[in-house]
């Protein structure tokens, strides 16, 4: 018998499609992913466990509160990892709308669906939900922005400059209420800048790596300072499966690679690796070309793991050198994912 049902959001996404992954081959858990399938998602990011038996395919969408109601009382799931989300932050510029639909109402259709399914009313679980857990999961950029020095802890307040970021702390904030006001057992996890396979080619590393290959121009914003943590996306699955498992009640973890690069110096990684890899006629740096930065382009990112790390454990495996290789492999091994 299943541990756990869990319902995985957003799993046909990058990081969600990961953590599937990693949920099937790490345990017994009858896990569900519901997906909407909008243009960041790919059901080939799941084919590697599209047979095993306790997996399950469901194509919807979160802010279709009838659906999401109904899958609960069907489901009884005990487990709900949200990953759900609009995450393109150029995209929040430009259609700030739906972040606030998917990130905000989709999210409260959520915790409202679990806290009806799992409890009898305010700090009264169901006996037979003891163990529920429902973790959300957001992003660093919720704290704002930093300057050369400091990192962002559990207790930065938070300063969020985009109307992406700003959906994701709106949705941080409903999760924290449910717990001080109904006592519904939630846990969050911040992230930093995550990487590596299956994520979706609008993002900066495929962008660059994408740019490289088919030799155009390579958009740096600005004069390419911006920093960033970057956080190899396997090491950000283990960190939510350890907050799943042994995190406390109404606590927030952050998750950060402790890989703090420029976007500059990605960018000159990622040509040097193909001018190994993939050799052109002249240097992938070659093609570099800065481009009007972004507007409200926050300059740094820098989380400081040590919560996570002291007290469940966790350890970011890759560095940013092994980690980006990988990346890049993988990209040219699977170039239609780039196209």
């Amino acid at each position: 018998m299943a541990d756990n049902k869990v319902l995985i959001t957003g799993g046909a996404g990058f990081i969600g499609s990961n953590y599937a992954v990693m949920a099937i081959e790490q345990t017994t858990d009858e896990v569900y992913v519901l997906d909407n399938l909008t243009y960041a998602a790919n059901m080939d990011n799941l084919a590697a466990i599209s047979e095993a038996k306790n997996f399950s395919f469901i194509k919807g969408d979160i802010c279709d509160q009838s659906l999401v109601n109904s899958l609960f009382e069907t489901h009884k799931f005990s487990r709900v990892i949200h990953f759900a989300a609009e995450s393109h932050v150029d995209n929040s510029i430009t259609n700030p709308g739906a972040f606030i639909t998917t990130n905000i109402v989709g999210t409260f259709n959520l915790l409202h669906a679990a806290y009806t399914t799992w409890m009898e009313g305010p700090n009264q679980l169901k006996d037979s939900f003891k163990n529920a857990r429902f973790l959300h999961v957001s992003t660093d950029e919720v704290y704002g922005t930093l300057g050369k020095t400091g990192l962002f802890t559990e207790e930065t307040p938070y300063a969020p400059n985009s109307p992406y970021s700003a959906s994701k702390a709106s949705s941080d904030f409903l999760v924290r209420s449910y717990f001080h006001t109904y006592a519904m057992p939630v846990v969050t996890t911040n992230c930093s800048n995550n990487y590596g396979p299956h994520q979706h080619k609008e993002k900066l590393i495929p962008t660059i790596i994408r740019k490289a290959i088919s030799g155009e121009p390579i958009p740096i914003y600005g004069d390419g300072k911006n920093v960033r943590d970057w956080l190899y996306v396997e090491d950000h699955c283990i960190g939510i499966m350890l907050a799943v498992k042994n995190g406390d009640l109404g606590e927030t973890y952050n998750i950060g690679g402790r890989n703090e690069r420029e976007n500059i110096y990605i960018a000159h990684t990622i040509c040097d690796i193909l001018d190994v890899i993939k050799p052109a006629q002249e240097s992938y740096r070659e093609q570099i070309t800065y481009v009007t930065d972004r507007p409200g382009h926050d300059f740094r990112y820098a989380i400081d793991a040590t919560k996570l790390e002291g007290e469940l454990g966790w350890k970011a495996k890759e560095n940013f050198e092994s980690g980006i290789r990988k990346t890049v492999e993988w990209y040219l091994d699977n170039e239609d994912r780039l196209i």
